[in-house]
């Protein structure tokens, strides 16, 4: 017994001088690999009588297992240096504010598109989208636009393939053509719900609900500057019912303005101008009261009394309709309520600029 103690102290020994894992690998092969120690007294109990192998071998697997338990316990002690010293090099200063990937947001244009939206639907305006590609009908003729209108020209519209000569295709070159499409669509369901027939037969001058729509959405045009680019946004709005007039399109526009730049001193102008689809027409100007553009007056958007020929388009009597529109450029608003003195910034896609509307 006393050897086989012997053999235990020395491999406990030779177990605790390993400094790695591979040194420990190296040390138990000594004791308990094919030629090791533990082996080598294994195979002499071939040589033992009958009697004697039975309690030799019994006290070998004792010394054996005392072996093992000394490795595993040198293992997991080297295991715990290791971990200890990478935790030590790994180690994080849990004091630091965190790292992580920046948020993403609304575009400042989206933004505004969707406060302008908000605005108007609080006045019972409904919102209407539609297609980009328009055809010569909805974009122009349905507007009362002439044939000899400069608008029509290729130098201001991009037209695209599709359509026919007499039925071009074009990218729209205003949100206008949904007020026609929103209020056709409005006429055709209160006809059937009338029983006055069809579209076509005559128009219609029963009793309805207001149209009262806004058409937000991309438009295009052939021009780009620091005040204008190829793609931009409009918002076109509508309003017709049996007595709407001016003063209605005075008021509402007066009240969403002063709502979206949130001021109550916001003076408005509406300057005599000219629209093909309108009569009479005119331009609205803003004056701030004070900050950085106070005393300045700045052109918002275009309005007037829907000419009777549209009406007539619609599908209603302009006899017995009347309503008002507008059209103003979302693009500039956002320029005037966060100081952009330069459209083209909007869509350089310049995350230094737009980061600072999130």
């Amino acid at each position: 017994m006393n050897e086989l103690n012997v053999v235990i102290d020395s491999a406990k020994a030779s177990f605790a001088r390993a400094a790695t894992p591979a040194d420990l690998e190296n040390a138990k092969a000594l004791f308990l690999g094919k030629s090791g120690s533990i082996t080598e007294l294994m195979k002499g109990l071939a040589a033992l009588p009958v009697d004697q192998k039975k309690s030799r071998g019994a006290a070998i697997n004792l010394a054996k297992q005392a072996i093992e338990a000394a490795l595993n316990q040198r293992r997991q002690a080297l295991a715990d240096v290791e971990l200890q010293a990478q935790l030590q090099a790994e180690a994080l200063d849990v004091t630091l504010p965190g790292r992580q990937r920046g948020q993403g947001g609304l575009h400042p244009v989206s933004l505004t598109l969707e406060r302008i939206e908000a605005i108007f639907a609080s006045m019972g305006f409904a919102v209407a989208q539609g297609p980009e590609i328009e055809t010569d009908w909805f974009n122009f003729t349905a507007l009362n636009t002439p044939e000899d209108h400069p608008a029509r020209s290729m130098h201001d519209t991009f037209y695209v393939e599709g359509g026919s000569a007499d039925a071009p295709h074009l990218l729209r070159t205003h949100t206008s053509p949904m007020q026609i499409r929103y209020a056709v669509q409005h006429v055709k369901q209160q006809r059937a719900a009338s029983g006055a027939g069809p579209v076509g037969e005559a128009l219609f001058a029963g009793t309805m609900p207001e149209i009262r729509v806004i058409a937000p959405g991309r438009t295009y045009r052939v021009d780009s500057d620091a005040t204008h680019s190829p793609m931009f946004h409009q918002c076109e709005g509508l309003w017709v019912g049996e007595n709407i007039s001016f003063k209605d399109l005075k008021f509402v526009f007066t009240d969403f303005c002063r709502t979206f730049f949130e001021s109550d001193d916001l003076v408005l102008r509406f300057r005599p101008s000219f629209f093909p689809f309108t009569e009479p027409s005119a331009e609205i100007d803003i004056q701030f009261q004070s900050g950085p553009l106070a005393g300045r007056w700045l052109e918002v958007a275009g309005s007037g009394q829907v000419h009777p020929n549209v009406i007539r388009n619609m599908g209603l009597e302009p006899e017995k309709y009347i309503g008002f529109a507008f059209g103003m450029g979302p693009d500039r608003l956002t320029m005037l309520r966060y100081g952009v003195n330069d459209l083209r910034l909007f869509f350089d896609g310049d995350i230094r600029f737009l980061s600072q509307f999130q």
